[in-house]
């Protein structure tokens, strides 16, 4: 088929447009988003720089974290954290999970 003929779209075109599947990554990344920056904002300003994903998922809060040193800080902050983040989502949060993770660099 001729390039012509294709139908040209702006990338912004595509992802605003209403497709199902993009419509729910956006709200996933949206939510997720809105985890990260709550568990973020609840700890301390160095422990919340190594934290770099984070999300809940059937009770469980899922925190990812820079290296294995952070997670072990981390998990002695981890009652306290479910407890703020579910009371500022609304969420009842009942198990945390720590884990390491790399940079998305």
């Amino acid at each position: 088929m001729p390039s012509s003929a294709i139908k040209s779209r702006d990338i912004k075109e595509l992802l605003q447009g209403g497709s199902a599947r993009l419509t729910s990554l956006r709200e996933q990344t949206r939510r997720r988003s809105a985890i990260l920056a709550q568990v973020r904002a609840v700890l301390p300003t160095e422990l919340a720089k190594s934290v770099l994903s984070a999300g809940i998922e059937t009770g469980r809060l899922t925190v990812g974290v820079c290296s294995a040193a952070w997670a072990s800080r981390l998990r002695y902050s981890a009652d306290e954290l479910s407890q703020k983040v579910g009371e500022a989502l609304g969420l009842e949060i009942h198990r945390v999970r720590i884990k390491v993770v790399h940079s998305p660099t």
